[in-house]
């Protein structure tokens, strides 16, 4: 494999144990716990100055804390997205400065393009011809995307309540798709029976890849980076699977650890009030989530009942000193229509969680006034702009 310098290997979550990444593609073998990305950062010389010199075109000029080098990637040129001011979001909010992180630049219009950069790249070094997932709809658009510039084969599994242009899109990138049920559950359930039978399929799931969130880190290379590197106070982040929250808040420890910052921010989960397990485990104090057993949500990207990495990003939020906050649907989506006619910003309605979150957490006088909040923007609002319309229709506009 074409590795850099620093990765040393994957570590287990859980059980602590290292494995050689050729060696190990997914689950940890002992345990079944979540692989990560492990590195010697001692081995790492990189600083403020090294980075200042390169282009701000894509998130492998970070390939030093990445597993793969930029030459052996599956790329185009992903990363790299602007953190836009958006004054009047900070004085709705009463705070100092609120930016947005607009993941919607990205070329299959979201963040899954991070993950899927690192991902299908370490799928075609493990020699894969065909690689699979389950999705609620932009992880596969993004995954089918990939692979047909990897030249893979794509196998993508999507509920019947995906949005139109990720099921488009999908077989538009060459991609074999499966529309099944009506949610991510129905859709992963297939995805899993497929495995069964093709045990070539090389799986890109969150979380079961172990390199989905080391791409979505970047996130906050760049937030910081694009700051001058003054660390934000507040990280607001739709949270679903929480794929890109640890990725950020692991990307947050290595610079603050390589001595690039010294501050650390708050990270706060975002959901939706009809599927709002994370905040449901850490209002009550729990170090695990208890499964939703009947999501109701429009934001289908948000919906997931059952978080794989629940333990990790309650770990993210309490040793951040963040928090959780659920919001209703109807502020959801009238968050997304004040931020594209106020700020001028295209939300998707599962994105516009972090801005409705951010008021909550506002009117809860969790921040004192002088702060910058910087809010994640996951995806494009042209994914679903047939949800924002109905919005509007229903508000007699």
């Amino acid at each position: 494999m074409e590795t850099t310098a620093a990765f040393t290997g994957l570590e287990c979550r859980d059980c602590g144990r290292a494995f050689d990444a050729a060696e190990t593609a997914h689950r940890c073998p002992d345990c079944d716990g979540i692989l990560d990305p492990a590195y010697d950062y001692d081995a790492i010389d990189l600083d403020r100055e090294t980075l200042a010199s390169r282009p701000f075109d894509s998130l492998w000029r970070y390939a030093e804390l990445l597993p793969f080098t930029r030459e052996s990637a599956v790329t185009m040129d992903e990363g790299a997205t602007p953190l836009v001011d958006c004054p009047k979001l900070a004085e709705e909010l009463g705070v100092g400065q609120v930016l947005l992180k607009d993941e919607g630049r990205n070329p299959t219009g979201t963040f899954k393009d991070r993950g899927q950069t690192v991902a299908v790249t370490a799928a075609r070094q493990h020699g894969a011809s065909d690689v699979a997932l389950a999705s609620a709809g932009n992880a596969g658009q993004a995954a089918a995307a990939y692979a047909g510039r990897a030249g893979l084969d794509s196998h993508v599994y999507l509920p019947a309540r995906s949005g139109f242009t990720n099921k488009a899109m999908v077989n538009v990138h060459g991609g074999d798709m499966t529309v099944v049920g009506g949610r991510i559950g129905d859709a992963a359930a297939a995805f899993e029976e497929a495995l069964e039978e093709h045990d070539d399929w090389y799986p890109l799931q969150t979380f079961v890849t172990p390199y989905r969130h080391e791409g979505k880190k970047t996130m906050y290379y760049e937030i910081v980076e694009q700051l001058d590197w003054e660390v934000p106070d507040a990280i607001c982040y739709p949270t679903g699977g929480g794929v890109g929250l640890v990725g950020m808040y692991k990307a947050a420890r290595e610079f603050r650890d390589l001595g690039l910052t010294d501050a650390f921010p708050a990270f706060y989960a975002t959901q939706a009030a009809g599927c709002a397990p994370i905040v449901e485990a850490f209002e009550t104090d729990r170090d695990e989530h208890v499964p939703v057993e009947n999501p109701d949500t429009i934001c289908g990207g948000i919906e997931i009942p059952d978080p794989g990495a629940s333990p990790w990003i309650l770990e993210a939020l309490r040793e951040s000193d963040g928090g959780a906050v659920a919001t209703d649907d109807p502020d959801i989506l009238e968050a997304a229509v004040q931020v594209a006619q106020q700020e001028g910003l295209e939300m998707a309605p599962t994105c516009a969680a972090a801005v409705s979150g951010a008021r909550e957490l506002a009117d809860r006088g969790a921040f004192d006034g002088d702060e910058t909040i910087v809010v994640l923007n996951t995806g494009t609002g042209n994914k679903e702009a047939d949800v924002l319309r109905s919005h509007l229709m229903s508000q007699g506009v």
